[in-house]
């Protein structure tokens, strides 16, 4: 699956439109990550547990994105963007969602 965060796949043609696609999941703090950073706020520094716990949920809501795009007959999804939005307390959601495509 070829995901590209452009209008087109350079050196491919589009042949064919399948629509939006999308994958999302929602993710929550666990206390480990918050006591960590917390001392990382006083010493400064990367918050590597948020920095992981978002990596984790990036490739989470790829995956369901793509495996969105297969059913449908896509072999590639352009335009691919992220947003996040905040759930609840503690809690967010990591949208992603492109136009799956048939190039050759």
């Amino acid at each position: 699956m070829i995901l590209s965060n452009t209008e087109f796949v350079p050196g491919r043609e589009i042949v064919e439109f399948y629509g939006v696609v999308s994958g999302n999941t929602v993710r929550a703090k666990n206390i480990g990550r918050d006591i960590l950073a917390g001392f990382k706020n006083i010493v400064g520094g990367e918050l590597a547990g948020y920095t992981e716990l978002l990596q984790e949920a990036r490739e989470e809501a790829t995956a369901r994105m793509v495996e969105q795009a297969r059913s449908v007959g896509a072999n590639a999804v352009i335009n691919v963007r992220f947003a996040t939005s905040s759930i609840a307390q503690g809690a967010s959601e990591l949208f992603a969602y492109g136009t799956a495509v048939q190039v050759r």
